[in-house]
């Protein structure tokens, strides 16, 4: 980092303003070679200030003398005991404490910052995951009050390499990515329902060969990878699909609503006395859940908190 100080020279360097003047800035030297003419000043000798730096005695004396070629002024008086700063020394070297203090300061703020369970925390999902996901959010935020919650639901993946998310749950297939964690989480169970509005003029159909004379509801994704909707694709004649939809949730509530039969995921059907299950449940309707997080956040105290409630929460869902 380059630091300026104004081009007058009448006035001490203190006074001018050391970093930046707004209408003459000129460069003097970097931040390592300040920070060094003020260890060399605390230490009084070139050996004291590189034990403290951790640098050769070699570099200290570069530093030393580059910045006072660039100002055109002696900053120490040299003698055999050490250095002792000048009267300009003196002036540069008060801004510089402040510098380094001030530096100091903004570390320690921002290592507090990471380490605390504070500012925001985005978690993206599908919309099918809310019923559990959302009251888990809630009581999260219960137990750490200064997190602001944003929750994403959406057919796209938020890429977490950009920054869009700090912890997805995704269904499918393992996610893939060479900078992404990902850990098994649960799985979502999607069962066949119909409504107490729709049976009330169908029978209940009691094997795959009664389905031929009801009405579905379905996605409207030709091309969709949910394993129910291949299933539906298999099994079901497109005739009998009479209601289409985008958003998995429009299906569910269409379901709800008596339209036809569809799949809407046991979590959702709790919500809803007058659906009722059509046929067994089947392994291959479900779809397993994942945890996935960036490698650069996984480990931030925020997502390691968030993850493990949410690991908690999850046995109970």
């Amino acid at each position: 980092m380059e630091v300026v100080i104004a081009a007058q020279t009448k006035m001490p360097f203190a006074a001018q303003g050391l970093f930046m003047d707004a209408q003459h800035n000129v460069a003097i030297g970097t931040w390592d070679e300040i920070r060094t003419a003020y260890h060399v000043a605390r230490a009084g000798t070139v050996s004291g200030a590189a034990e403290a730096l951790g640098v050769h005695h070699a570099t200290v004396i570069r530093h030393v003398d580059a910045l006072e070629g660039r100002l055109g002024v002696k900053l120490f008086q040299r003698h055999p005991r050490g250095y002792t700063p000048t009267e300009a020394g003196r002036d540069l070297l008060q801004v510089a404490q402040a510098t380094d203090d001030q530096f100091g300061q903004l570390v320690g703020r921002i290592r507090g910052r990471g380490e605390a369970v504070t500012g925001e925390l985005v978690v993206t999902s599908l919309t099918t995951v809310s019923p559990r996901l959302t009251p888990t959010l809630a009581r999260f935020r219960r137990a750490h009050p200064e997190v602001v919650l944003r929750y994403l639901t959406d057919d796209r993946l938020f890429r977490l390499e950009y920054g869009e998310a700090h912890v997805a749950i995704r269904a499918g297939a393992p996610p893939e990515g060479p900078d992404n964690v990902v850990q098994p989480f649960l799985t979502q169970e999607v069962r066949l329902y119909g409504s107490t509005e729709y049976f009330e003029e169908r029978p209940t159909p009691k094997s795959e060969a009664d389905l031929t004379v009801h009405d579905f509801v379905a996605l409207d994704h030709g091309n969709s990878r949910a394993p129910f909707q291949r299933w539906m694709d298999e099994v079901v004649a497109p005739e009998r699909v009479v209601f289409r939809a985008s958003d998995l949730a429009v299906v569910q509530d269409a379901v709800v609503s008596g339209i036809g039969l569809g799949f809407v995921t046991t979590w959702e059907a709790e919500r809803h006395p007058n659906l009722h299950p059509v046929l067994d449940s089947r392994e291959a309707w479900s779809a397993p859940l994942w945890l996935v997080t960036h490698v650069d956040l996984h480990r931030t105290p925020k997502v390691q908190t968030f993850l493990s409630f949410l690991k908690s929460e999850g046995k109970f869902w």
